[in-house]
């Protein structure tokens, strides 16, 4: 049996914004043969409502009074594709007391490829369907991601 390299591996550590200073968080991303495990463990959210979780564009989880995450700018969409298309979706979390896990299998991205982008939580669900962005309302939560 020949031994296997590990897998490719990831990590954004999420924080909160002012508004939400008790929002931490992991979301991990291990690259397997076909796409990229995604897996997110958040607490510190509102209890009881569902929020969207994206990839974005942006390397800062920096922003303004109003935005404090600005810099993480857009859905990270590389191919150009309307929203929910974009590779940067995922799917929602679902608070439950305040706590949310989520596990996905993706072929949108790679690893490689979303190194230094960040992770957002928004306030509201991803209706999947309101162009650019799924009227998911302000960001909350952000984290970097890094090779692991």
């Amino acid at each position: 049996m020949q031994k296997q390299d590990a897998p490719v591996r990831a990590a954004a550590q999420i924080m909160g914004d002012a508004a939400h200073p008790e929002l931490l968080g992991l979301v991990t991303f291990t690259q397997l043969a076909r796409g990229v495990l995604v897996q997110a463990d958040v607490c510190g959210l509102p209890q009881d409502a569902v929020f969207a979780l994206h990839i974005h564009e942006g390397s800062e989880c920096t922003g303004t009074a109003e935005d404090p995450f600005a810099n993480a700018r857009g859905h990270y969409n590389p191919d150009g594709r309307e929203h929910p298309y974009h590779a940067g979706d995922l799917p929602p979390l679902f608070s439950n007391q305040g706590c949310a896990s989520m596990s996905v299998l993706t072929n949108r991205f790679t690893v490689d490829e979303i190194i230094n982008k960040t992770v957002i939580i928004h306030e509201k669900p991803d209706d999947f369907t309101s162009q650019p962005s799924g009227n998911a309302g302000k960001k909350i939560g952000c984290g970097n991601i890094f090779m692991r």
